[in-house]
């Protein structure tokens, strides 16, 4: 009897939050010339209502678990978990984008769509349990991602932020498409599962060969969307040029589902030819530990300075990864949530200190914010000891057990220069709080207006957020414990 590609009611319930942005994301685009300039902040708030349904739907369609459309998507808890972060994501993204677009003038339709739609796209990444579906939604989420980096077209920065992003993007994406072809033709096939299938009856050790061929062309992609090494060069420019909210965007966001798809593709599909990747894995991750955080040590812009934050953290979660175990995958997936919080939180208040045209993005001309606005310093000082992973924070638990994962897996070399790397970072972030509490206060911090709504929202959710997991881990670990068993 024939397969039937009619989807069920069941199908389009595991596919809703997707369904939900893209139609908000459309109807902002047909708002935009019936509502005019002077109603705006009504797309903002469309957003929002948007994200919340496709978060609700996401929560619901938990309760319905399986396959969907012919077996190319999976909703699981694996899948669930990362949906709620990049939508998260999404509802901060715009809570600390209202004011800075109001003060550039720039607000518009296309913005809150191109969010909506790299989140969607973000999201059938999660999802995705075939290689050409994966690929659907990686190029949903990068091209919404490219131009909203260009965003503000009068902006040289962002300009060369935006081409240089879209033209390495464009090619690491040739990388990743390479290896599906191969190991399509290596294969015969791009489901997830019947290629780890395939892969463990054998085939002869040419299969497996070109196998690890494929799985080294797709880590140069996977390696570029996550700024691991050697792939990492892109960032600092594409975060330093593009708006601050889209940079708080594209540190949490995009990042989180590019791992959720490595993590799947690596340990579902290639997990029989471990032994193939595991070593450029691990040394990929040394690399960007040391990179991110010695790079770091010399920047005196502080969106530069986080952009080679950004890499480092991305070596802690390549160490999960090459633990290749149930506890590495749980390990990553708390790290990249508390992760999420402190960068999202860290990047809001940038977003509101820089001021029209990012005029103060200097490290030093935080001086004296501990004085000016004592709440806002003490908030951003959470966040930068989280980043360094100090106890009571996220940052704290989510580095202990990615390297509790490594040292499970034998690897203890790795562990242990990754512990000296997070020491190293503590340099860095510390410089920044000891500018805002102990430099005297000049011309940026005492003309600093007080915080939106919406920025003030993002900081005290994002330290609640990051306290909690700190203090609490096991509301989020045991969930990510439950969802981290990828071969079922």
């Amino acid at each position: 009897m024939p397969a039937s590609f009619t989807p069920t009611a069941i199908d389009y319930l595991r596919f809703l939050p997707e369904i939900l942005m893209i139609v908000a994301g459309t109807l902002i685009m047909v708002m935009q010339p019936l509502l005019g300039d002077n109603k705006r902040t009504a797309f903002s708030s469309v957003t929002l209502i948007g994200f919340i349904a496709a978060l609700v739907a996401a929560v619901a369609a938990n309760d319905y678990p399986g396959l969907s459309f012919s077996n190319m998507l999976i909703v699981d808890g694996f899948a669930t978990f990362f949906r709620v972060l990049v939508i998260g994501v999404g509802i901060f993204t715009v809570l600390s984008s209202s004011e800075y677009l109001r003060r550039e003038h720039a607000a518009s339709a296309e913005y809150y769509a191109l969010l909506l739609f790299s989140v969607a796209g973000q999201c059938v990444m999660a999802t995705a349990n075939e290689l050409i579906m994966i690929f659907i939604g990686l190029e949903i989420s990068s091209i919404a991602t490219y131009i909203l980096a260009g965003y503000l077209r009068d902006d040289k920065r962002n300009n060369e932020a935006a081409l240089k992003y879209f033209l390495l993007g464009s090619f690491a994406t040739a990388f990743l498409l390479y290896g599906i072809a191969w190991i399509y033709g290596t294969t015969g096939s791009t489901n997830l599962g019947e290629i780890r299938n395939l892969l463990l009856a054998g085939g002869g050790a040419r299969n497996l060969t070109l196998a690890g061929t494929a799985a080294a062309l797709m880590f140069v992609g996977f390696a570029f969307k996550v700024s691991a090494a050697p792939f990492q060069i892109w960032a600092p420019d594409v975060y330093q040029g593009a708006p601050a909210p889209v940079t708080l965007f594209m540190s949490a966001g995009p990042k989180a589902a590019a791992f959720a798809v490595f993590m799947r593709v690596f340990i579902v599909a290639f997990g029989p030819i471990t032994n193939r990747w595991e070593p450029f894995v691990w040394s990929s991750a040394l690399l960007t530990m040391v990179i991110g955080n010695f790079a770091a040590l010399a920047q005196t812009n502080i969106k530069r300075l986080l952009a080679y934050s950004s890499i480092a953290h991305a070596g802690y979660v390549m160490v999960a990864i090459a633990a290749h175990n149930q506890v590495g995958v749980a390990a990553a997936m708390f790290y990249l949530a508390a992760y999420a919080f402190m960068n999202i939180g860290a990047f809001a208040v940038i977003t509101h200190f820089s001021r029209q045209g990012e005029k103060y993005v200097n490290v030093d001309d935080l001086a004296g914010l501990g004085w000016k606005q004592p709440a806002t310093a003490a908030l951003f000082s959470i966040f930068l000891l989280s980043l360094i992973g100090v106890p009571l924070t996220g940052g704290f638990f989510g580095k202990f057990y990615i390297f509790k994962a490594a040292l499970d897996a034998n690897l203890v070399w790795l562990s242990i220069l990754g512990l000296l790397n997070s020491a190293v970072a503590a340099y860095y972030y510390l410089r920044i709080i000891v500018v805002m509490y102990m430099h005297e206060p000049g011309e940026s911090t005492l003309t600093l207006e007080p915080l939106s709504p919406g920025i003030r929202t993002t900081l005290w959710a994002a330290a609640l957020g990051t306290l909690i997991l700190g203090i609490f881990p096991s509301l989020l670990l045991n969930f990510a414990t439950n969802s981290s068993a990828l071969v079922k």
